[in-house]
């Protein structure tokens, strides 16, 4: 192998390492920490709800609750509380109750009893 051939054998093999040893990601010079670069994506836009199918989901079990009303006690008055104690609401008997399924306002409706138990007669259901 002539000397010649042997240079170039040699820079080709130094170029092959430099290019394996180049950084990909920038580097924080504050912290010494490499910060990798990501390509730039555009968000998906959101398809109409219309494709939807719904029905695989008809097994999902959700917690439906009907709040009667709400109050505050200070400390001293909670702790004051025994059986026989009675608690105002904040919510007039004819008013309607709000149905909350898994947090999120759906919904009110009125208190019913059937068969001494209570039920909730939907009076409106929320658009969104």
């Amino acid at each position: 192998m002539s000397d010649e051939e042997k240079t170039n054998e040699a820079e080709a093999a130094e170029d092959a390492q430099t290019a394996v040893e180049e950084p990909t990601a920038e580097t924080d010079e504050s912290t010494g920490d490499d910060i990798p670069e990501f390509e730039q994506l555009n968000p998906n836009p959101p398809k109409s709800g219309g494709d939807l199918d719904l029905a695989r989901f008809g097994g999902v079990h959700v917690t439906l609750t009907a709040e009667l009303g709400r109050t505050q006690l200070t400390i001293e008055e909670l702790i004051g509380l025994a059986e026989g104690s009675v608690v105002e609401l904040n919510r007039a008997i004819s008013a309607p109750v709000e149905i909350v399924a898994q947090g999120v306002p759906m919904g009110n409706g009125e208190v019913v009893v059937i068969d001494d138990q209570f039920a909730i007669r939907i009076k409106q259901i929320y658009s969104t």
